[in-house]
C-alpha cells in the first residue's frame, strides 16, 4: 500500500495542465509503438497504469471539489478543464488499445492479464477516436451544465432558502399540507427552468448522436451500451427484462399503493403523498449526521473485521462529506482515488431515513473498492455499473440486523419501508430507460414531444402517480429531475438489475446470514475480473435476464414484507 494514511482536506490540487499530459501522453504512445516484445510492452502497462493513477486522482478530486461547491468559480474553472482534457486523454488510451490489441505477442499477454482486459480495449476502439474529441468535449460541458444548474437552485419555502436536498425533507413530512407545499415549490422552481434544462437535453441528444453517427453506429444506443461496458448483453435483452418487471413487479405495487393509501387516510392520493409511508410518520433516523456516524462506526464493527478496518479509515481520513448546504450538488456518490488507494463518499444528508440508506449504499460502494483495492491491473478493480450497484444495495440489506442502532423502535418500520420502496423503484427504473431508449430512437423529437412520452411511459408502468397540484409534472416534466438522463445516459437500468441480485441477498441473508456474509465479501473482492452476466455466472447468482427471476425474487420479496409487522406503526 501507498499514500493511504493522507488526509482528504491535505490532498494537493492540482488542475492538469493540458499541453504538458498530452506531451507525456505522446511520448507513452510512440513508447509502447517501439515494444517489441510482451515483457516490454508488460513493463510499459505498469507505467502507465501508474501514470493513469496519478491523473485520474487529479480529475476525481476537481469533480469532488465542484461537487461540494459548485458556485466557487476556481472549481468551476477547474472543471472546465477536466471536461476539455478528458476525451484528450481517451483519445490516447484509445490509441495505445490498438497497438495492444493489434501486436503480435497480444496472445502472451492475454495468458498473463486475462481475455477480458483485451474485449475491454477493443470495446473502447469502437466508442471512441480523435474525430469526436470536440463533440464529446462539448457533451462533458453540457453535463457539468446540468450540475451546475441543479446544485444552485435557491428555493424559498417557509422562510427558508433551500437547496433541492434540503427541500426533499419537507416533502417527506407528516403533514400532508407540507408536503404539498414542498412539491408544489418544487414544481415552481422546475418550471422556472425548464426551458433551460429542456434546450440543455435538446442539445446533448443532438450532440451525442452526431458522436454515434461519426463513429459509425445507427444511433446514439448502441454507442451508449457499449460505453457502459456491456459486452454479455442487448437491448432486446433488457426490453425482456423490463417486460418481466411490468408484468410481476408492477402489479404488486399497485396493491402496496392502495394499502399505503388506506393506512394514510387519503381518498384521492397525490404523487407526493406517496413520500409518506405510515400516518404516523416515516422511520426517522434518532441524531445528527455525527451521531449517525458513531451509530455507523459501532455497526461496521460489528458487521466484520473488513468493514470496521474500511469504515473507520473513512471517517479518520475525512474521506466523506456527509451534510446537504448551500451550492452543493445534489445527490450522492462513491468515487476512487487511485493514487491514494482509497473511495470517497459524497452525499446531502437531510435529516430523513434517505442518510442511513446513503450511509449503507454508498459505502456498499466504497466497500467494494477497498476490497479489491489489491488488484494489480487497473482495469479489473472497477465493476460494470450493474455489477457494482449490487455491492450497494446488497449492503443496505445487510446492515438490516443493525437498524435498531439508528431507528431504535422503529427499525422494522425502516425495514418495511426499506424493501417496500425498492421493490416500487423497479417500475420507475424501468420508466427511466425506456424513456431514453425512445428519445435516443427518436433524437429529432421536441421537448413537448419527450414530456409526453414520459407521462405516456410514467403512466404505464406508474399508474397511480397524479399531478393535480403540481402542473410541470403533470405535463410530464418530471424526468428533468433525473440526473442521470442527462449525465450518465442508460445508466438507470443498471440500478433495477442490481436490485433484483440485491433482493437475492436479502432472503439468502435471512436464512444463513454468515454464509451470505462471505459469498457478497467474495463479490466485492472480485472487482471487475468479468462482464456482468459471467460474474453472476461465477458468484451462483441469478441472471435476471432470465425468464421468471424476477418473479422468484419478487416472490421472496413479498414472504419477507409478511413477516414484518407494522401493525404497531399504523
Amino acid at each position: 500500500m501507498k499514500d493511504i494514511n493522507i488526509k482528504f482536506e491535505d490532498y494537493p490540487f492540482k488542475v492538469p495542465n493540458i499541453k504538458k499530459v498530452s506531451k507525456k501522453l505522446d511520448a507513452f504512445l510512440q513508447e509502447i509503438k517501439d515494444c517489441k516484445t510482451a515483457l516490454e510492452a508488460d513493463k510499459f502497462m505498469k507505467r502507465f497504469g501508474k501514470y493513469m493513477e496519478e491523473i485520474s486522482t487529479e480529475m476525481n478530486l476537481i469533480y469532488v471539489l465542484y461537487s461540494i461547491d459548485t458556485r466557487k468559480p476556481e472549481y468551476v474553472k477547474a472543471i472546465g478543464v477536466v471536461d476539455e482534457i478528458g476525451p484528450v486523454i481517451s483519445n490516447y488510451a484509445t490509441e495505445i488499445s490498438k497497438v495492444l490489441v493489434h501486436a503480435p505477442y497480444r496472445p502472451e499477454l492475454e495468458k498473463k492479464y486475462g481475455e477480458y482486459l483485451f474485449v475491454m480495449y477493443e470495446n473502447s476502439l469502437k466508442t471512441f477516436n480523435e474525430k469526436v474529441i470536440p463533440d464529446v468535449i462539448e457533451e462533458n460541458k453540457l453535463s457539468s451544465k446540468y450540475d451546475e444548474i441543479m446544485g444552485s437552485a435557491q428555493i424559498e419555502f417557509r422562510g427558508e432558502t433551500l437547496n433541492l436536498s434540503q427541500l426533499g425533507k419537507h416533502m417527506k413530512s407528516d403533514d400532508r399540507e407540507e408536503r404539498k407545499e414542498a412539491a408544489m415549490a418544487m414544481d415552481k422552481w422546475l418550471g422556472e427552468h425548464e426551458q433551460a434544462l429542456g434546450e440543455l437535453y435538446g442539445n446533448l441528444v443532438t450532440i451525442r448522436t452526431r458522436i454515434a453517427k461519426t463513429l459509425g453506429f445507427d444511433s446514439f444506443t448502441e454507442l451508449a451500451y457499449l460505453r457502459m461496458g456491456r459486452t454479455d448483453y442487448n437491448p432486446e435483452m433488457v426490453k425482456g427484462y423490463r417486460d418481466q418487471i411490468t408484468k410481476a413487479v408492477t402489479p404488486l405495487c399497485n396493491k402496496l399503493y392502495k394499502e399505503q393509501a388506506k393506512r394514510l387516510g387519503i381518498r384521492n392520493p397525490q404523487s407526493f403523498d406517496y413520500n409518506l409511508m405510515f400516518k404516523s410518520g416515516n422511520p426517522t433516523p434518532r441524531g445528527d449526521s455525527d451521531h449517525l456516524v458513531k451509530v455507523a462506526m459501532e455497526m461496521y464493527d460489528k458487521m466484520s473485521k473488513e468493514t470496521s478496518v474500511f469504515f473507520r479509515h473513512m471517517i479518520d481520513l475525512h474521506l466523506v462529506d456527509l451534510v446537504a448546504k448551500p451550492g452543493k450538488a445534489p445527490g450522492g456518490y462513491c468515487t476512487y482515488f487511485s493514487k491514494y488507494q482509497t473511495p470517497f463518499v459524497f452525499s446531502n444528508f437531510n435529516g430523513t431515513l434517505d442518510d442511513v440508506n446513503v450511509l449503507t449504499h454508498e459505502m456498499g460502494h466504497g466497500f467494494q473498492m477497498y476490497s479489491s483495492r489489491v488488484i494489480k491491473v487497473p482495469e479489473y478493480r472497477d465493476p460494470g455499473m450493474e455489477t457494482a450497484e449490487i455491492h450497494s444495495m446488497s449492503m443496505e440489506f445487510l446492515t438490516w440486523p443493525h437498524m435498531e442502532g439508528f431507528f431504535e423502535d422503529e427499525a422494522d418500520k425502516y425495514r418495511y419501508n426499506h424493501l417496500v420502496d425498492a421493490i416500487e423503484f423497479l417500475p420507475y427504473g424501468i420508466t427511466v430507460d425506456e424513456f431514453q431508449h425512445w428519445v435516443y430512437a427518436h433524437p429529432e423529437a421536441s421537448h413537448e414531444e419527450r414530456c409526453k412520452k414520459w407521462r405516456e411511459i410514467e403512466m404505464k408502468n406508474t399508474p397511480h402517480k397524479k399531478y393535480d397540484y403540481c402542473p410541470t409534472m403533470n405535463h410530464g416534466a418530471y424526468w428533468l429531475r433525473q440526473s442521470h438522463i442527462f449525465t450518465a445516459p442508460f445508466y438507470y437500468i443498471d440500478y433495477t438489475l442490481a436490485q433484483v441480485v440485491a433482493f437475492e441477498f436479502l432472503i439468502s441473508s435471512r436464512k444463513n446470514y454468515e454464509r451470505t456474509w462471505k459469498k457478497y465479501v467474495k463479490l466485492c473482492k472480485m472487482g471487475g475480473k468479468y462482464p456482468f452476466v459471467k460474474m453472476l455466472e461465477v458468484n451462483h447468482l441469478r441472471n435476471p435476464f432470465i425468464d421468471g427471476n424476477v418473479a422468484k425474487a419478487i416472490k421472496g420479496c413479498q414472504k419477507i414484507i409478511k413477516e414484518i409487522d407494522i401493525s404497531k406503526y399504523e
